[in-house]
């Protein structure tokens, strides 16, 4: 697959773009996004970029981040902090995501989406108030491992690391995770499921497949 370079601040412009024109595939009233990535790969940081560029296009939009649905403690790290099955399946709480996320905004839906539910830090409920998304509004969800939940986006992103720059760039007390990752490149195959794939192994110079 052959990527071009570019930059981050262009890149948004285009997706920005992209979205302003792309009609949701269930014909419902919201468009949703996937930015698939590890957290190394800080797929957050695209997805706000966007927001900014459909703020400037007059779209609203709205970013939530997978970190803010985590199970609670006792369910994510039953088998131990660092045990990776439970990194690929059961850290975050894909029903939630599920009923608060997304189906809010299937067709028929009233557009209210909670843009988080748990904070792992505190592993306390965040309490945060429903957020309105107008219809015509675009849901940017950010994460790892996106790909493997049939979540029904209407575009997806993957930020990709090679194996060597996912190591040197995540934390080594997060090293543990990285076998994860591994099985996800492995059963979902990111890079060639997503729409969109954006190589980000120098942060400073990304490189992409639009």
């Amino acid at each position: 697959m052959r990527l071009e370079a570019i930059t981050w601040d262009r890149l948004a412009e285009l997706l920005a773009d992209r979205l302003v024109g792309l009609a949701p595939a269930d014909g419902g009233a919201w468009t949703r996004v996937g930015f698939d990535g590890a957290p190394a790969a800080r797929p957050g940081d695209l997805a706000e970029r966007v927001a900014e560029a459909l703020r400037v296009r007059g779209r609203p939009s709205l970013v939530v981040g997978s970190e803010g649905f985590v199970r609670p403690a006792s369910l994510r790290l039953e088998h131990g902090r660092r045990d990776v099955e439970s990194y690929y399946s059961g850290w975050f709480d894909t029903n939630a995501l599920w009923r608060e996320v997304f189906g809010p905004l299937d067709p028929g839906g009233d557009g209210r989406v909670l843009p988080d539910l748990w904070d792992p830090a505190t592993d306390r409920a965040t309490r945060s108030a429903y957020v309105q998304l107008p219809p015509g509004g675009i849901l940017l969800l950010h994460g790892p491992l996106l790909l493997g939940h049939w979540f029904p986006f209407d575009l997806t992103v993957h930020v990709l690391l090679s194996p060597g720059a996912l190591r040197r760039r995540t934390p080594e007390t997060d090293h543990w995770t990285l076998a994860a990752f591994e099985r996800y490149e492995a059963e979902n195959d990111p890079a060639a499921t997503a729409d969109v794939l954006v190589r980000a192994d120098d942060p400073r110079h990304p490189a992409w497949n639009g």
